[in-house]
């Protein structure tokens, strides 16, 4: 029987994929040829979803972006036997996007079945899980340690400390947290991860258990992800009807569960402890640190709290060992990323590099460049927080060190690319806006100094005392930096200030406010 496979992947679904996997049925059926239809995850090629692939004995053969309409020209076509067609793209391994990537964290995604245990387990899957059982615990931290793996959701806080800290407590109830409230702009790894590959990030998050002695784990999932939690909640099922969740996994004596909580929407829980006040039924807003969640976290026990991506690389780490891991990537970031691309970008899509990796090569080589077509002006990388990178910064390595040195932070891999149209003076007030509306409150620089620096920056724009104006956004973003409870204030001055200093002529144009043009005549 010929396998046909068609993404399950929110992006290919948004771009018609049932569709197409509809009409590939309902053609065979008129046909009378025997196929399987599969619905895998996205391989992360997004400008080329839906993408269908056909089994072949030499591989996988692609064809996209594919319509219901285009599915009569494929068989007519011979796609079933990888013939060609102007939508083909030989054989998916070799489409340069992809053969050029280093996939650890991705290896199995848009490849398995997401809900099959069985396939996942063919391609690796628990082999990391298996050899943990039978190591002990402080083992497990080791080699966790030894990969260098830091924490992916932007911080790059050494995870090793983290399970660490939770494993040396005295036994008693303790926690294992995902954090997948992926609220950034521009970024959708986390969420291709839970739809294409699920059992990764239970596998790993059951290691983190193993390791600190926690009992219980929650992933938290922001409501804008049904697909995931979907997904999610159907692959914990099934991983508990094998043993690989529940009671006396896989006949040891280690038990814990996972269950799947949706938030509601608010930007702030991706900070983790606005996290764990929703997980506890509160509304999310900033606790006061100390206590640290690691020793005082989800309803006041100790939690190892990590987000999705870092959580999927344990599996590998512990598969193949932390020295594996460690010969990826430059200097203290260590491993692979998954960088994603968006914005006015021609081949948007998920890339997994090693760090190192530059935002020049990221943007040409996979990204093609805007779509526009016109000259990339800025990318903003690491979310909204991020600061916006001009042209003269392009070449630094991705690497936590490297892109701290230049005010920039890596932070979750998102990269939305501008061309050359944009203003940044209208940029830099989107930063300042989106922290006003997204704070929590909880703390006066973040509350109120967003909404002050929405109002300067206004009157910069406006040219009403710009000098003077520019003064007083400087000495605001100090403030909220120095001043402000957690990351969502203390981080919104990287993009307003990495936009004035690397496009200060964005600062300076003449008002656009008729009334005081009129004024000044």
């Amino acid at each position: 029987m010929i396998r046909v496979f068609v993404p399950r992947d929110a992006a290919a679904l948004s771009v018609g994929a049932d569709e197409v996997a509809a009409a590939i049925t309902k053609e065979a059926k008129s046909r009378n040829l025997d196929i399987q239809v599969v619905r895998n995850g996205s391989r992360g090629m997004l400008f080329l979803e839906p993408l269908v692939e056909v089994d072949m004995p030499g591989g996988r053969v692609a064809y996209g972006p594919v319509t219901p309409g285009d599915v009569a020209g494929l068989f007519e076509a011979g796609f079933l036997e990888g013939k060609s067609h102007r939508l083909g793209h030989g054989r998916t391994e070799e489409i340069p996007y992809f053969k050029n990537q280093e996939r650890l964290t991705f290896a199995r995604c848009g490849i398995t079945d997401p809900l099959s245990i069985e396939d996942y387990r063919a391609h690796g899957g628990y082999e990391g899980l298996a050899k943990a059982l039978q190591m002990k615990p402080l083992d497990i931290v080791t080699e966790v340690t030894t990969s260098g793996l830091r924490g992916r959701g932007g911080a790059g806080f050494p995870t090793g400390i983290k399970w660490k800290t939770v494993h040396d407590l005295p036994p008693g109830e303790k926690y294992v947290v995902c954090n997948a409230d992926e609220g950034d702009s521009g970024t959708f790894a986390d969420r291709m991860l839970m739809e294409g590959d699920p059992f990764c990030l239970i596998e790993g998050m059951t290691i983190a258990a193993v390791a600190g002695g926690a009992q219980k784990g929650y992933i938290y999932v922001r409501s804008e992800y049904p697909h995931s939690v979907h997904v999610l909640r159907e692959a914990i099922e099934i991983a508990r009807q094998a043993n690989w969740l529940g009671n006396n996994i896989q006949g040891t004596n280690y038990s814990f569960d996972l269950f799947v909580r949706m938030g509601a929407g608010a930007y702030i829980c991706g900070e983790e402890t606005s996290m764990l006040e929703s997980i506890e039924g509160k509304r999310g807003i900033v606790r006061y640190k100390p206590p640290i969640p690691a020793i005082e976290g989800l309803f006041g026990k100790p939690s190892i709290i990590n987000n999705v991506m870092s959580f999927a690389a344990v599996p590998i780490i512990l598969s193949k060992g932390g020295e594996f891991y460690k010969n990826y990537g430059v200097g203290r970031s260590r491993g692979t990323l998954a960088f994603q691309l968006g914005g006015n970008i021609k081949q948007g899509g998920l890339v997994e590099k090693a760090f190192g990796v530059t935002t020049r090569q990221l943007i040409e080589d996979w990204g093609g460049g805007t779509a526009t077509g016109r000259p990339v002006r800025a990318v903003q990388v690491g979310g909204p927080l991020g600061a916006y990178i001009p042209a003269s910064k392009f070449d630094v390595p991705m690497d936590y060190e490297e892109f701290a040195k230049v005010d920039a932070m890596v932070g979750h891999g998102g990269l939305v690319v501008f061309d050359d149209t944009v203003d940044m003076a209208k940029q830099a007030r989107f930063a300042m806006e989106f922290c006003a509306i997204e704070s929590c409150g909880k703390c006066t620089p973040c509350r109120i100094g967003s909404t002050r620096g929405v109002e300067v920056i206004d009157r910069i724009i406006d040219d009403v005392d710009r000098d003077k104006n520019l003064a007083l956004l400087e000495d605001l973003c100090v403030t909220m930096t120095d001043g402000s409870l957690c990351a969502m204030g203390g981080l919104t001055p990287f993009p307003v200030m990495s936009a004035l200093r690397g496009f200060p002529e964005d600062f300076h144009k003449p008002s656009t406010n008729k009334f005081l043009a009129d004024a000044a005549e």
